[in-house]
């Protein structure tokens, strides 16, 4: 464990962040302005946010310039799930519940639109063929971390932790043991794996529940609650692609993704059994 430690709340739960020396004042402004900007950009919960005035009325918006990264990303997401991971799930967790208010009310669901025929994604610019409300669960939280990462990096810290509730970033030459959450007892945990200049981001059916069985990963297609996968890990190079990867990971087998993209990955099924990589450097306990 590093010595300093810096905790906040950011997009609805807990972060911390270690380092080896305090984060001072101005890298905590520029930390906290990053958060405003995303949270401002991309929060479905908030009226004046831009995706929430893209779920209003369609037309042209133009987001921020590092989005271009974080759609690129959601594109090959979208193309290698055949359209699982999507970032139009917004209306589908809209009407089971999941909404601005919280109110967990279900509604009537409605087949999504493909993503070419919902919209157009230019660069920063998105032009909307009709009100869409969008929403980057699958993958935000780790482009944040980056983002913050990089924030980081610029202000000379080199050895740190980012901690946002369990989705990790880690640089330096630090050791950082995680250990791996049960999803049927938060108490305990099924492993442990050593990440070192990584990320390891987690995704899992006993996180953000309401109401009879729902939770937040939702099949496009079925408009249900993913079943089959209780729990994903992801290791990858940064945080927006363990984070995509670990989503990706409920709907589409570990071998198409690895076609794509550089990643190590811990499955559990709804039997309690699990699948890993033959890198997955961890240890198991079941």
């Amino acid at each position: 464990m590093l010595p300093c430690k810096q905790t906040f709340a950011a997009i609805g739960t807990t972060w911390q962040i270690e380092s080896l020396e305090p984060l001072g004042n101005a890298l905590l402004s520029d930390i906290k302005d990053c958060i405003e900007q995303f949270d401002k950009t991309y929060s479905r919960f908030r009226p004046d946010s831009l995706v929430s005035a893209v779920a209003n009325q369609a037309g042209t918006y133009v987001f921020t310039d590092d989005s271009i990264e974080l759609m690129q990303f959601y594109r090959a997401l979208y193309d290698i799930t055949d359209g699982n991971v999507t970032p139009l799930i917004g209306s589908t967790l809209v009407n089971a519940g999941y909404d601005a208010d919280y109110s967990f009310e279900q509604k009537k669901q409605i087949a999504l639109p493909t993503w070419d025929k919902a919209m157009s994604w230019q660069g920063a610019t998105v032009t909307t063929y009709q009100p869409i409300n969008i929403d980057i669960g699958a993958a935000g939280k780790g482009y944040l971390i980056d983002k913050i990462s990089r924030l980081l990096q610029l202000h000379d810290i080199d050895e740190y932790v980012i901690d946002a509730s369990g989705d990790l970033l880690h640089k330096g030459m630090s050791e950082n043991i995680v250990g791996l959450e049960h999803p049927y007892d938060a108490t305990k945990i099924i492993g442990t794996v050593e990440i070192q200049n990584a990320s390891i981001c987690a995704s899992a059916s006993n996180k953000r529940v309401w109401g009879d069985g729902m939770h937040h990963i939702f099949d496009p297609y079925t408009m249900q609650p993913v079943r089959a996968i209780v729990a994903t890990w992801a290791i990858g190079e940064n945080a927006m692609i363990a984070d995509g990867i670990a989503t990706a990971l409920f709907f589409t087998s570990p071998e198409k993704l690895l076609e794509k993209f550089d990643f190590h990955y811990l499955r559990m099924h709804d039997d309690g059994s699990v699948d890993y990589s033959s890198e997955f450097m961890g240890e198991l306990f079941i």
